[in-house]
């Protein structure tokens, strides 16, 4: 019988890694066979294209490389990770905790496209990655929205203020700041359950946040954990 599939995404700096590791660590305490996954794995040699066109070797804009050529840059990675690294435990009926998926890839590509055509990608997107593919499709996700100039000041922190070592994404606010509005209109579209990760210009408590992702998990999922 085959598992569940929970996907946290955001943009960059928004707390994907922190609250996928808490959510794993509470469900695994409660029980749960859980695996966490994070993607892109650079760790792979599948990911090669996307260093390439994260480090600017494409083009030094995002728009340089198409919404589908980069689409599926990401979406072979996550073959090559589902494959080799966790199928096996999906299948065997494991929960699946990933840091971004293919919500990631309709995050950060949209922007690039004529709102006209958001639409016709949301569905080529998902028949290109769950059924051209035949990645599993997402239970449940789970959008962690922020402000772009708050995510930008926690990028500064992680990176020590050092803009060389951002990739083409990250260095591009505007980009960023089309990437939210896309992600906004996706989780509208999808039904993505959306916690704001804000309040009062700052960023919330990571434990306040983790309670209400978790909530949500139990609310969703609880029945069949």
């Amino acid at each position: 019988m085959s598992g569940k599939l929970i996907t946290i995404d955001g943009l960059d700096g928004s707390g994907k890694a922190t609250q996928t590791e808490l959510l794993c660590t509470e469900l695994k305490r409660r029980g749960v066979n859980v695996r966490r996954v994070s993607f892109p794995d650079y760790e792979s040699k599948a990911s090669a294209p996307i260093k390439m066109y994260l480090s600017g070797e494409f083009g030094s804009q995002p728009g340089d490389v198409n919404a589908y050529a980069a689409s599926a840059f990401f979406a072979v990675d996550r073959f090559a990770s589902y494959v080799r690294g966790w199928r096996e435990d999906y299948l065997n009926g494991a929960l699946i905790v990933a840091d971004r998926y293919t919500t990631s890839n309709i995050i950060y590509q949209l922007p690039k496209l004529p709102q006209n055509e958001w639409n016709h990608y949301l569905e080529w997107a998902q028949d290109f990655e769950y059924n051209k593919f035949e990645l599993p499709k997402p239970d449940l996700t789970i959008y962690l929205e922020l402000p772009t100039e708050i995510s930008q000041k926690l990028l500064d922190k992680r990176y020590q203020n050092s803009s060389g070592k951002r990739d083409i994404n990250e260095s591009n606010v505007d980009y960023l700041s089309a990437c939210r509005k896309s992600a906004e209109y996706a989780a509208r579209c999808l039904s993505w359950k959306t916690v704001i990760c804000e309040k009062g210009g700052s960023p919330r408590n990571k434990e306040e946040i983790h309670a209400e992702i978790l909530k949500i998990v139990l609310e969703e999922l609880n029945d069949q954990l």
